[in-house]
């Protein structure tokens, strides 16, 4: 049954989001509101002004039926960060309205980004579902975060991090385009690999020299680059995926290419595995994104929080 009715609403943008585009949809999302006066029974717009806001925010919606954040990865991040803090009785479920460059959420509850009428659109034509969370502590932030779509350590981290500086410096590309570029760029710079020592599960330890390793709970990240094709956000697991092997710089090149339709999963020097927990120890402090933010630490502990969120997807959501 379509949703048709968010209830008591509290709308949280971020006007700076895809290069300060996201006050122009805060707006359309506003008026949307005040003008079809059916669609919710009481409504607040509230704007972030700096990094942190969105979690507290979202932190103080306790009793609301519905939570829409509209920007990108970073602020839906944030915002499900905070609606984690509340007792789950009196949690919000969450719905978007996706703007923002990367967008990988909003592929995994198929929306329609950086567009925010037709979002709106679909989030009321929607319906609500269950979606799990990743959970991830280290030693340099023993208190966690929770990811929606993807943590990852070593190149992929490296270059998420680095399409996010670009991005906040005026990058004209956008999505997959600026993750490959970014790739591109510091592909030899990470060549040698990041030695660490991983579990997953309770099985017994790996030695890897690691290029990539990726946990993921949807399929993309990276504004669409399919490094998790089968990820699916309800079954309780995460999708991971890791070089075994170490490939010479052409092969890594060509592996980048490939992951952006998901072929690089037929590599011999991939693994992708699907568990609940992975514990990973690096000779040295990696680099390492959570939804795109930076993480520090040089050992991780990773699970799966099964069912953790309500989320509004689109009726055409393959889940």
């Amino acid at each position: 049954m379509p949703i048709s009715d968010l209830g008591s609403t509290l709308i949280i943008a971020n006007p700076a989001s895809r290069s300060g585009t996201g006050a122009a949809g805060a707006e359309v999302v506003r008026r949307f509101f005040e003008t079809c006066t059916s669609v919710t029974t009481s409504f607040k717009l509230r704007l972030t002004g700096a990094t942190g806001d969105a979690d507290t925010i979202a932190a103080g919606a306790a009793g609301r039926d519905t939570v829409v954040v509209v920007g990108g990865d970073g602020v839906i991040h944030e915002a499900v960060n905070g609606l984690m803090r509340i007792d789950a009785p009196l949690r919000p479920r969450l719905a978007v309205v996706p703007l923002g460059s990367g967008n990988d959420y909003a592929r995994t509850l198929g929306l329609t980004p950086n567009d925010p009428e037709r979002a709106l659109d679909e989030l009321l034509r929607g319906r609500e579902r269950s979606f799990d969370l990743g959970f991830v502590t280290s030693d340099a932030c023993p208190e966690g975060s929770y990811f929606t779509e993807s943590l990852s350590f070593g190149l992929d981290a490296a270059v998420a991090l680095d399409t996010t500086t670009r991005r906040a410096a005026g990058a004209r590309q956008r999505g997959s385009g600026l993750f490959l570029t970014s790739g591109i760029k510091l592909a030899a710079r990470a060549s040698r690999g990041y030695p660490c020592t991983v579990r997953l599960d309770d099985e017994e330890s790996l030695r890897l020299t690691s290029l990539i390793f990726a946990v993921l709970n949807g399929p993309t990240y990276g504004g669409g680059f399919r490094i998790c094709p089968e990820a699916d956000p309800c079954d309780g697991q995460l999708d991971v995926c890791y070089n075994v092997r170490h490939p010479r710089m052409p092969h890594l090149m060509f592996l980048l290419g490939l992951a952006r339709f998901g072929h690089h999963t037929r590599s011999p020097l991939i693994r992708l595995r699907r568990l609940r927990t992975v514990r990973i120890e690096f000779a040295e402090a990696p680099p390492c994104q959570v939804d795109g933010e930076e993480l520090l630490g040089s050992r991780f502990s990773v699970r799966v929080v099964p069912s953790a969120l309500r989320v509004v997807v689109s009726a055409s959501c393959r889940w």
